[in-house]
């Protein structure tokens, strides 16, 4: 998505709603050049159109957790797709980063196949014809659009996959990573004995919350992507476990230049109540 875009996402996350007249004379273009914007994020499900208006309101929980702090999202998700090579199999889980990178995969490979147990994450995606998508069976949680329970594990286990990117809700310090809905961490912890290379995409905010469930050991974790907020002691506790840590910038250099006329500056770390979800 270019920058319009990006600051179209971020002026609804500090303000929930957006005129198009308004929006298109703060973003310097046409309503109709807007009106396209505003076209391709409904179809993705992130914003929710309406008679002179776009909003959040009524969007989906993992269409709302994508808005927010998404360029940081983004460039996790940009980081993570280079270190997938072509013709792998990987395995993608649920949450905001792990949709994003499905997103960069697809535009960017011809010859991917994406395993998951999303069916946000494969509806996210279906538009793209160059790479194969294969949707694991299993319990239906109507709220995340995510399939789990044994079920998931027992289909994961017949394919030989080369890398399994997950999202965590929280972290605790020389112990690991965790989550707040007990049927997704079960799942993803069978998932990962499926796979050797585990990989976490997560926002550092993240790092500063806890999940009441354990979600993977360090000794099972191949990597950490995230952005370079991340706080000292947890990344020093990672590299002591032998896991690696890449980070991503927290602002991009361009980013910090702009801000909306008569505006304040954008808020890019605003944070909100997401729920269960990574």
């Amino acid at each position: 998505m270019n920058d319009r875009v990006v600051r179209i996402m971020e002026f609804l996350v500090n303000n929930d709603k957006a005129e198009v007249n308004i929006l298109a004379e703060l973003l310097d273009v046409s309503r109709v050049t807007l009106r396209k914007d505003l076209d391709k994020l409904e179809k993705s499900g992130i914003i929710k159109r309406h008679h002179g208006y776009a909003s959040l309101e009524g969007a989906d929980d993992t269409s709302k957790r994508i808005a927010f702090c998404y360029p940081i999202k983004r460039r996790i998700a940009k980081s993570a797709a280079q270190i997938v090579e072509d013709g792998e199999t990987v395995m993608i889980e649920s949450g905001s980063c792990c949709t994003l990178l499905a997103e960069e995969l697809a535009s960017m490979h011809k010859n991917i196949t994406i395993i998951t147990n999303s069916l946000f994450v494969a509806n996210f995606i279906r538009n793209f014809r160059n790479i194969k998508i294969i949707m694991l069976g299993g319990y239906f949680q109507p709220e995340s659009q995510v399939l789990v329970g044994s079920i998931v594990t027992k289909y994961a286990r017949n394919f030989f996959i080369d890398k399994l990117f997950i999202g965590a809700d929280g972290f605790i310090q020389d112990q690991g990573f965790t989550g707040r809905d007990y049927l997704r961490v079960e799942t993803v912890m069978g998932l990962v004995r499926c796979v050797n290379k585990v990989y976490i995409l997560t926002e550092a905010a993240k790092f500063k919350r806890r999940g009441a469930y354990n979600l993977i050991q360090f000794n099972k974790l191949t990597g950490v992507i995230t952005n370079d907020d991340i706080p000292i002691e947890a990344e020093s506790s990672m590299l002591k476990n032998n896991v690696k840590v890449l980070k991503v910038p927290s602002v991009d250099e361009k980013q910090k230049l702009y801000q909306f006329p008569g505006l304040p500056p954008i808020n890019k770390e605003k944070e909100r109540g997401t729920g269960n979800g990574y």
